[in-house]
């Protein structure tokens, strides 16, 4: 699918219950054209706890209070992005509570782009990447007591697919009052591939093999198709989901005490705009 609004993007997204699952536990949602995309455009995935209550519940209504928030207010993007994972948070305690349910919890990984930035709100273990030039940069980082290994030094990258507790989650949306979400940001140039997938797809594919996919697909719905394929073939034993981007162009930024051309400024309504410059964390690459 192409949206034919600056940035030009080309997008494409699947999600399969896979061949060891009764259900499908992940969420995936895209720009829906009637929300104002001006504001920035925003997909995301969520992949639902199997080993708790109502796990495809968790992942859909995650989603759906994340995007709600997003095009219903008007704060900073990365702002946006971390109160939206918040609310989330607090909603799924509550529908638990109401259900009668121990607990519900979801992983969420969420980006925007708006102008030639890319912004990322991430809990638990899916994962975004950044692939250029067909070489792939994981962009988060593992919520897991595996991934906490890692980051010590104590456990090499490359041993984590194969380690027995690579799914134990240590931090995710839904399970504890208050969630600490990694809001990111980045430069993107024309050309690149953003691609937001499951543990049940990155847990199957290696790294290298994700970016030669993408890189080599200029249809991401084929790309799309082939990774779930890949994935399911390989025998991975989860719900199998990915969204894939290719950044055809990319708009200028809009420096602060600017304003998009002829338009009013009701209430401040780009404000957002002009504090791109200054919150959030950026990362040039």
């Amino acid at each position: 699918m192409t949206l034919g609004i600056a940035p030009g993007i080309d997008f494409g997204g699947l999600s399969e219950t896979g061949t060891v699952r009764e259900e499908n536990q992940d969420s995936i949602r895209v720009p829906d054209p009637s929300l104002p995309l001006e504001r920035g455009l925003l997909w995301a995935l969520a992949d639902g706890m199997g080993g708790l209550s109502h796990g495809k519940l968790a992942s859909s209504l995650a989603l759906e209070v994340i995007y709600e928030e997003f095009y219903g207010a008007q704060n900073p993007i990365p702002r946006s992005l971390g109160k939206g994972i918040e609310s989330a948070n607090a909603k799924l305690l509550s529908r638990a509570t109401g259900l009668g349910a121990a607990r519900m919890g979801t992983t969420v990984t969420a980006a925007i782009v708006s102008g030639d930035r890319l912004h990322i709100g991430h809990v638990g273990d899916s994962r975004a990447y950044l692939i250029r030039q067909g070489r792939a940069r994981c962009l988060t980082s593992d919520h897991t007591m595996v991934g906490d290994l890692v980051r010590m030094k104590v456990l090499s990258p490359d041993k984590v697919r194969s380690h027995a507790q690579r799914s134990i989650l240590n931090r995710a949306v839904g399970l504890e009052l208050f969630v600490r979400a990694d809001i990111l940001e980045f430069r993107i140039v024309s050309g690149d591939r953003v691609l937001l997938c499951s543990d049940g797809l990155w847990g199957s594919i290696e790294d290298e093999e994700l970016g030669e996919i993408v890189r080599s697909r200029d249809d991401p719905d084929e790309a799309s198709r082939e990774l779930v394929d890949l994935a399911l073939e390989r025998g991975s034993d989860d719900n199998v989901s990915v969204i894939v981007l290719n950044i055809n162009r990319t708009a200028p930024r809009i420096e602060e005490g600017t304003r998009p051309k002829g338009r009013e400024r009701p209430n401040g309504r780009f404000g957002w705009l002009a504090a791109l410059t200054k919150r959030g964390r950026s990362v040039i690459i």
